[in-house]
């Protein structure tokens, strides 16, 4: 396994036998649940060629790229110029030589930001954040890409000569970089970006994320939030340019294919436990989702 106790990272052991890295401020060599550095300083932590997920975000910034990787069951070739966001908990698999990569990292827990923050919703108003319909990764200009590392230069800085406000500084450039960000990738793939009215459509995402694998319908998270559906729909729609209806089937693709792929459970038991009334239903989904069938998906994967 390829990961690195100064990451301040450790691996546990899912039911479903794929490794969970976990952050750890307390054996890392800062005391912030955040940390940013060169691939050459620190070598990357990536159990290679086998599936994990990680409890925090991770934000790569690549000069140089060779090779791929699946995330949550998607093929992802790495290039230079390209960045590449992973939220929690998403299955990844990396098919890399760590010599031919050359990059600039940053991971945080979401906890290091929320504890500054008043709003909770906060890392799901950002776009490329649990995003099930956009790519997070995206190719960005050197001139570009100079601003947000010059971003992470600084908050280096503050982890490494740490003093009385070095924790407001670092949130402070954190905030600055993943708005920055945000506003990047709106613009990139021409997403609606638009003043919130409220927080209906950011609370259906963290529902989403939580509960997919529970409630399968959009009238369970209306009823859930103490709204209408029609509401809800229009808070969705307003913010994200598509349907409630729709975000839940992207999400609900998103879990049946980690199941298919990692899970080792049947379609027959992945229909039962997400709530399909027969495997006929979700072989029927599947195929209207993707174009494929079940088989012909795993055989794609498995040819890469």
């Amino acid at each position: 396994m390829k990961h690195k106790e100064s990451y301040g990272i450790y691996p546990a052991e899912t039911a479903e036998h794929i490794s969970l890295l976990k952050y750890s401020k307390s054996s890392c060599g800062v005391d912030f649940l955040l940390n940013t550095a060169e691939s050459s300083e620190k070598p990357g932590w990536f159990n290679l060629e086998k599936r994990y997920k990680t409890d925090f975000f991770e934000f790569y910034f690549f000069r140089k790229a060779e090779g791929y990787m699946l995330l949550s069951g998607r093929k992802i070739e790495l290039h230079p110029n390209m960045v590449l966001v992973v939220s929690p908990f998403q299955i990844q698999e990396w098919h890399v030589s760590l010599d031919k990569l050359d990059y600039t990292f940053l991971i945080f827990q979401e906890e290091f930001i929320n504890n500054f923050l008043s709003d909770k919703y906060f890392m799901y108003r950002l776009l490329y954040c649990y995003q099930h319909d956009y790519p997070t990764f995206f190719d960005m200009p050197n001139k570009e890409m100079a601003t947000y590392l010059s971003i992470l230069q600084q908050m280096k800085r503050e982890l490494h000569n740490p003093v009385a406000d070095s924790y407001h500084m670092i949130v402070a450039c954190l905030y600055q970089f993943l708005l920055l960000l945000n506003r990047f990738y709106a613009r990139h793939f021409n997403l609606p970006f638009a003043p919130p009215q409220n927080n209906y459509a950011y609370q259906y995402k963290e529902l989403l994320e939580k509960h997919i694998s529970e409630k399968t319908h959009v009238s369970d998270y209306a009823e859930m939030m103490n709204v209408s559906r029609v509401t809800l729909n229009k808070a969705v729609v307003r913010e994200f340019g598509l349907s409630a209806v729709h975000l839940l089937k992207q999400r609900l693709l998103q879990e049946v294919k980690n199941d298919i792929l990692f899970s080792g459970m049947s379609v027959k038991e992945i229909a039962y436990r997400l709530h399909f009334s027969e495997p006929n239903h979700l072989m029927r989904f599947f195929k209207q989702m993707t174009g494929q069938t079940i088989s012909e998906f795993v055989a794609s994967i498995k040819s890469i």
